[in-house]
């Protein structure tokens, strides 16, 4: 069975129920979720052995969210219990032309907070063959950068396969380390790409457009820069509001161009975790399919999460694959 390891942070989401704004509501609902623990407990759903490695308060709130990721499918061995508290996450839902807005509270959190020097990754490591990692953990402060680091630099000791989100928020890195340089060194210890034009030129300080071309370049470019790079994969999306959106998926592996159909969501329920859908079905794909299969299931994938409420996509491979196979009227299956 495939091993895939995660490593950051998770965070409590609060939000007030439907599309209500905070001062309308005295009722709130919580999901726990956090970019790559979503990615670990929907590899889970798809029938891998997943691991996630973080910190999280030592009261019932670290408790619940050890619980949650437990129950569905993830080892929790690996995260530290720390004195300080969980991060949070506050949402308003918006509705078409309005906008879902959301406010962090996580400069303190415990998983700020981590501690490096106590994360055993050649144990983690181990037994497993693949390692995803995304550009927030880093931003979020020098422990989680160097705890990594550490990471990456075992993974490719072991010869592990090392995926990358690399995003970009320019509001986290506040703790002082630059926040390109540091995500270009560790894009260098990685093998897989998942982003498109716009990481790109975060990174490298260009300006490629969307195009297809531009796109065949931009990853060419990246590629040339960090030479462990074999493939990139982007998702692209297009809206027409909050509610409508369109996607599809494309890949440059050095020598081809392939490109998915495009899937169409009239009605999305939950925005949240369909990035971090999208890079689950991507690497299940690539440890099952070639790698236009693996696109396809992985843009299939993407589009199911926006059906469910949370931050995790928690669906089936077959319910994926109907999709992939162009099921998409949705009918009742008896």
């Amino acid at each position: 069975m495939n091993t895939i390891v995660t490593f950051g942070e998770v965070l409590m989401r609060i939000a007030p129920l439907g599309n209500k704004k905070l001062k309308q509501s005295n009722q709130l609902e919580y999901y726990f979720g956090g970019t790559e623990a979503n990615v670990a407990i929907s590899l889970a759903q798809l029938g891998n052995s997943t691991q996630h490695v973080g910190a999280v308060s030592n009261d019932f709130l670290g408790e619940a969210v050890k619980g949650y990721l437990q129950q569905n499918g993830v080892n929790t061995s690996a995260i530290q219990d720390s004195s300080h508290p969980l991060g949070v996450y506050f949402m308003e839902t918006g509705a078409v032309m309005r906008s879902t807005t959301i406010s962090y509270n996580r400069a303190h959190s415990a998983f700020c907070n981590i501690d490096p020097k106590i994360i055993d990754w050649y144990a983690i490591l181990e037994n497993a063959n693949w390692f995803h990692w995304t550009g927030i953990t880093p931003a979020l402060s020098e422990n989680a950068y160097q705890a990594l680091k550490d990471g990456l630099v075992v993974a490719n000791e072991l010869g592990i396969t090392i995926s990358a989100d690399p995003a970009y928020r320019s509001n986290l890195w506040k703790y002082g380390r630059d926040a390109k340089a540091t995500l270009n060194e560790l894009v260098g210890l990685s093998n897989i790409f998942i982003g498109g034009p716009n990481e790109i030129n975060e990174l490298l300080d260009t300006s490629y457009s969307n195009e297809i071309e531009q796109f065949i370049e931009a990853s060419s470019t990246v590629m040339d820069r960090h030479k462990g790079l074999q493939k990139v994969f982007d998702k692209t999306r297009s809206s027409r509001n909050v509610n409508w959106h369109k996607i599809k998926a494309r890949t440059w592996n050095g020598v081809e161009f392939a490109e998915t159909r495009e899937l169409e969501i009239t009605h999305v329920v939950d925005r949240i975790g369909t990035g971090d859908a999208f890079a689950a079905g991507l690497i299940h794909g690539l440890l099952h399919y070639d790698d236009y299969e693996a696109l396809e299931f992985a843009n299939a994938a993407c589009a199911l999460k926006h059906t469910i409420e949370g931050d995790a996509n928690l669906v089936s491979e077959t319910e994926i694959k109907n999709i992939v196979k162009g099921n998409v009227n949705g009918r009742i299956l008896r």
